[in-house]
C-alpha cells in the first residue's frame, strides 16, 4: 500500500517533525539491502518521538523503531507503516567525573573513545560492537568479556504508555543477549554508565589490541549485521557452520564468511532475499548435521 491511499499517511505531516516517504531502508542498514518503508520518522527529541508514537497508535500504523539499523535484515518488498530512527539526533554524550550519561542514538564505538579520552575504563569491550547505545541496552550487547549490565547504573526509557521512567540496574533484568526491554517493548532514550579511572596506556592498549583481533577475525570490509547467529549453548555458531562445510559458501551475492563463518556477508550487490535464503540454508545444514538449531541475532523486518 502506497502512503498515498492512505488519509492518515498523508496527515501525519501536519502533526510530526522529520517525516519522510517511501525511503528505500538498504540507506538505513549495516547489510545494505531493504525496500521502501512507507513513512520514515527521525524526531528531534523525546517529546516528539512520544507525539509520533501517540499519533501511529490513534491511527492504527504498525511502527519499528531502529538505531543504526547494524542488526537488521529488511525485505525487498520493504516495510508497511512506518520506521522510526533513533540515531544521530539522539547522540548527547556527558562526562561527569566517572560518570557517563549518554542518549540512545550514539555509537558504541564514539562512547568508548570517548571514555578513553578521559581515561576512563570499562567500557573499551564495546569499542568494536557496530550499534547504537539504545540497542546495546536493549539487548545487554557484549563482546570480549565484558557486557553492558556491568557499567549501567540507570536506564531512561518510554514505557508502553508513552510516559518516561528510569529503572535501575536490577529492574532492567540483563541477562545474555536480554533486558526487560525487548521483554516489554519500551524504548531506551538514555543511560547513565559509572566506569572507573584507568592508566591511559593501558586503555589504549586493550582498544587497540581488540581491534585488531577484529580486523583479523571478521569481515569488517563487506556490509553485513555482525554476528548473524546467536551463539547455541555449549557451542560456537561459526565452528558448526564451518564444520558443516559452509566456509565462503555463496547463495546470489550473499556469502557465509571466509573470514568467520558466524558472519553473513553482503558480498556482491545481494538482495535482502539473498541473504535470507542462505541464513535458512545455513540453519537447516546445520540441524541436519549436528542437530542443533541456530537462531539468529540479526532481526528479520518484513515480508520473506
Amino acid at each position: 500500500m502506497s502512503h498515498m491511499e492512505n488519509k492518515a499517511y498523508d496527515s501525519i505531516s501536519l502533526n510530526i517533525k522529520g517525516i519522510s516517504y517511501g525511503v528505500p531502508m538498504k540507506e538505513h542498514v549495516s547489510f545494505r539491502v531493504g525496500g521502501p518503508v512507507d513513512i520514515f520518522i527521525e524526531p528531534d527529541n523525546a517529546e516528539d518521538l512520544i507525539r509520533a508514537l501517540r499519533y501511529l497508535q490513534e491511527q492504527n500504523i504498525p511502527y519499528y523503531l531502529i538505531g543504526n539499523g547494524s542488526n537488521l535484515l529488511i525485505s525487498d518488498k520493504g516495510i508497511r507503516g512506518a520506521v522510526i530512527k533513533l540515531a544521530e539526533k539522539f547522540n548527547h554524550v556527558e562526562i561527569k567525573g566517572e560518570e557517563i550519561i549518554a542518549e540512545c542514538g550514539v555509537l558504541l564505538s564514539t562512547l568508548s573513545r570517548q571514555a578513553a579520552k578521559n581515561t576512563l575504563t570499562g567500557l573499551e569491550f564495546a569499542s568494536g560492537i557496530p550499534g547504537t547505545l539504545g540497542g546495546a541496552l536493549a539487548m545487554n550487547a557484549g563482546a570480549y568479556g565484558g557486557e553492558m549490565k556491568d557499567i549501567v547504573e540507570w536506564v531512561e526509557l518510554i514505557d508502553s504508555e508513552y510516559k518516561l521512567i528510569r529503572l535501575n540496574n536490577s529492574e532492567m533484568q540483563f541477562g545474555y543477549r536480554h533486558s526487560i526491554v525487548q521483554q516489554k517493548g519500551y524504548i531506551v532514550i538514555r543511560c547513565a554508565m559509572r566506569l572507573k579511572h584507568g592508566e591511559q596506556q593501558q586503555i589504549n592498549e586493550i582498544m587497540s589490541d581488540l581491534a585488531n583481533k577484529r580486523k583479523t577475525k571478521q569481515p569488517l570490509h563487506l556490509p553485513s549485521a555482525g554476528s548473524t547467529f546467536k551463539r547455541p549453548e555449549g557451542y560456537f555458531a561459526g565452528k558448526l557452520i564451518e564444520d558443516a562445510g559452509l566456509k565462503g559458501f555463496q547463495m546470489g551475492g550473499a556469502q557465509v564468511s571466509p573470514m568467520h563463518c558466524g558472519f553473513v556477508v553482503n558480498a556482491a550487490e545481494a538482495t535482502a532475499e539473498d541473504v535470507y535464503s542462505l541464513i535458512r540454508y545455513v540453519q537447516d545444514t546445520v540441524y541436519d548435521k549436528f542437530a542443533v538449531k541456530l537462531e539468529t541475532e540479526v532481526k528479520i523486518l518484513g515480508e520473506f
